[in-house]
């Protein structure tokens, strides 16, 4: 028997009326093993898409690369994973994504994964509902999002996986306000910005810059009141720098939340980190200094760090797939 992907479109309460008037309709993909059958129940893996990605996008064809279909029936087949339920949810945001986090700038979208989509998924297929046989990983953003999800919500999430997940905002984030400040006039400032960024050309150097620091503020520094929705940490006229706001932006940073997420830390089966040492927003410095800390605070986790960058790394899930899979046959 194949597997097979269901693409269910799932409607939202959580995200009805939400500050960007994204649709509350969310298409989810659900990956459904080989042997799938009406007699036995599965662990359940989330896989959580990048900034500008959505979850249905890991289903693309690659020239050179198996998509996640693929990936998962080789795994499957060479017993290197056992047969899982993997769910590819869209968090999606007019900006680019939503962090997976709770912001009055963008959504409710941690709230929309926990209280809606997994009880949905819980419910429709044949997935065990218990925290030690669900996980959640991701890489980039989708990396924070795991770490984040998890540590908000132990009881629903028994293993995370986070691929260079973004962290230490200090070196990953900073580097984009230079060539937002530098390139905001090209497009007639922040406001037009906003009216057009989606049919500029092209889409590449600072107006990447401009949005993912853009969809960063909505997330982390939402101000509905304010004329964008969102409060920059620096002036973009003179580029001085407003702590006050990079403190809400430090308040998400994982690097710093270890001490009140503690228990939380100590309570996953699998607690997976991975970051390339070329990666392109310095990302492996937030792995190192996250798992130093994690290592002074006595809390178990597994690294690795593997000689590539940033992008076109989807092969690591091969590991954080089989590292879950061996914690559940433990």
């Amino acid at each position: 028997m194949n597997s097979r992907v269901e693409i269910i479109l799932h409607e939202s309460k959580i995200l009805q009326d939400n500050f960007l008037n994204d649709p509350p309709t969310r298409r989810v993909g659900v990956y459904l093993p080989p042997d799938y059958d009406e007699s036995k129940r599965y662990p359940s893996v989330y896989l959580l898409a990048g900034f500008t990605g959505r979850g249905t996008m890991m289903l693309n064809e690659s020239a050179w690369d198996e998509n996640i279909q693929q990936r998962l029936d080789r795994l499957i087949a060479t017993n290197a994973i056992q047969p899982m339920i993997v769910v590819l949810p869209d968090c999606f945001t007019k900006y680019g994504g939503s962090q997976y986090i709770n912001s009055a700038g963008t959504g409710r979208y941690m709230d929309y994964l926990v209280q809606e989509l997994i009880p949905y998924i819980d419910a429709r297929f044949r997935a065990i509902p218990e925290r030690e046989r669900r996980a959640v990983a991701g890489k980039s953003s989708g990396g924070f999002g795991a770490l984040t999800l998890g540590m908000h919500h132990p009881e629903i999430f028994g293993g995370v996986a986070c691929h260079s997940g973004d962290m230490h905002f200090d070196l990953c984030y900073r580097q984009d306000f230079p060539p937002t400040l530098n390139g905001i006039n090209k497009y007639g400032g922040m406001e037009k910005f906003l009216k057009t960024f989606r049919d500029a050309r092209p889409k590449k150097g600072e107006w990447h810059s401009i949005l993912s620091t853009v969809g960063y503020a909505a997330c982390y520094s939402p101000n509905p009141d304010s004329a964008w929705g969102f409060d920059l940490p620096f002036d973009l006229a003179t580029g001085e720098w407003n702590d006050a706001v990079w403190a809400r932006w430090k308040a998400w940073d994982p690097i710093e939340l270890i001490p009140q997420y503690e228990t939380a830390l100590r309570s996953f089966q699998t607690l997976y980190l991975d970051c390339g040492t070329r990666d392109e927003f310095n990302l492996q410095y937030g792995a190192r200094t996250f798992c130093a800390r994690l290592q002074r605070a006595g809390i178990p986790y597994q690294r690795q760090e593997f000689d590539d960058g940033h992008f076109d790394i989807s092969y690591r899930y091969d590991v954080s797939l089989s590292a879950f899979s061996a914690a559940w046959r433990a």
